[in-house]
């Protein structure tokens, strides 16, 4: 499974970079197309753990005035 991330900036909010930074610590990988972020789960995940996922981007991007959106498939 993996998990797919859509970040619309604020120009008031973080910079980009730093975003990207915290978003790759956690395990995000930047990706083309119609997603900026992939997490690759290495394997089927519960419904659970991408509840607890969802929860810690909010948590990571909290205070950076950036919106986000996630697509697990």
């Amino acid at each position: 499974m993996e998990t797919y991330l859509r970040v619309t900036f604020h120009s008031e909010g973080g910079k980009p970079s730093e975003i990207a930074g915290r978003l790759a610590s956690f395990g995000f990988s930047p990706t083309q197309g119609n997603y900026d972020f992939v997490y690759d789960w290495k394997g089927p995940a519960t419904r659970d753990q991408i509840l607890d996922l969802c929860d810690e981007v909010g948590r990571l991007l909290k205070g950076y005035r950036v919106l986000f959106e996630i697509e697990t498939v």
